[in-house]
This record gives C-alpha cells, sequence and structure tokens, in this order.
C-alpha cells in the first residue's frame, strides 16, 4: 500500500503526464491559440500559457513554499508564455516534476501536519500538496475543453480512473 505521500505524489504526476501529452507534438499556432481573445479581464488562455501556469504553480507550492527554495517564480510572465514548440513546455513540465520528486522525497508523514509561511499565511503542508492536485486538474480541465475548441470538436481520451491507479 502506497504512503499517502506516495499517493500525492503520484496524483501530481499523474496530472502533471496528462497535460504533457495534451501539449505534445502541437504546432506551436495550436499552443498559442486562444478561444476569446479581448482586454485582460476577459480573454481566454492558450495551451501554452496554462502549461507554463501549472508548472509555475507546482513550483512555487511545492519547490519554494514547502522545500525552502529561493523564490523565482514569475507569474505574471506565466501568464506572457509564447511557446515556440511543444517541447519547451513539456521540457519545464519534466524539470518541475523533478523538483517535485526532489522535495517530497525528504518528507515524512509527520511533516504532512505542520506548516510553512506562503504569501504572509500559514499553510499546512497538506494542504499545499492537495492545492497543487486541485490546482493542476482544474487547469488540465480548461486545457482539454481549449484542445477540443481547437480541433473543432475532437479530443484526447483521458484515462478511466481505474487506469490512474497506482
Amino acid at each position: 500500500m502506497l504512503s499517502e505521500l506516495d499517493n500525492y505524489l503520484h496524483r501530481i504526476e499523474d496530472l502533471r503526464r496528462q497535460v504533457s501529452e495534451l501539449i505534445a507534438g502541437l504546432p506551436a499556432k495550436a499552443l498559442n491559440w486562444r478561444p476569446i481573445k479581448g482586454d485582460e479581464s476577459h480573454v481566454t488562455n492558450s495551451l501554452a500559457v496554462l502549461a507554463a501556469h501549472i508548472a509555475g504553480a507546482e513550483h512555487f507550492w511545492i519547490a519554494e513554499v514547502i522545500g525552502g527554495h529561493p523564490p523565482t517564480r514569475d507569474r505574471d510572465a506565466e501568464f506572457a508564455t509564447h511557446a515556440t514548440d511543444a517541447a519547451e513546455l513539456v521540457r519545464l513540465l519534466d524539470k518541475t516534476g523533478a523538483e517535485t520528486r526532489e522535495v517530497l522525497s525528504v518528507l515524512h508523514e509527520a511533516d504532512l501536519a505542520s506548516t510553512r509561511e506562503a504569501m504572509g499565511r500559514i499553510v499546512p503542508i497538506r494542504w499545499c500538496i492537495l492545492h497543487v492536485i486541485d490546482h493542476t486538474a482544474l487547469h488540465l480541465g480548461h486545457m482539454q475543453l481549449t484542445f477540443q475548441l481547437w480541433t473543432g470538436g475532437q479530443g484526447k481520451p483521458s484515462p478511466f480512473w481505474f487506469e490512474r491507479l497506482p
């Protein structure tokens, strides 16, 4: 039976893999396409923006908040992402995954009940991890819809729940 930490890591990696598989091989035009263009308050995000934002948020919550790594996240830059190819985004997601594995590998189950400071607030480590899972799943759904709109209704199959079990 997997530990709680291993289960969390498996969930994060499964979602990140789905993001990578959705964008892998897409041309820059597809990656940067926005279903609705407009001013900042009414614009939709491209697949490239969402992939960069997923990686940025995971890096922030896992590496910076939980792992204590120096702050490097540039959230505004995530939303200005313009990809030249899918490989650069997949590499970013892979790099983020390696960082997450490194940070979570040194945690113990008892650490999940401890807290960290983030943006002037005290947050439990368990909450940080669950937020990454929740946030990634939300934006993966956005990406799946954007992909379907780009392709005129053709989606990529998502794995069944039982195919996602460790």
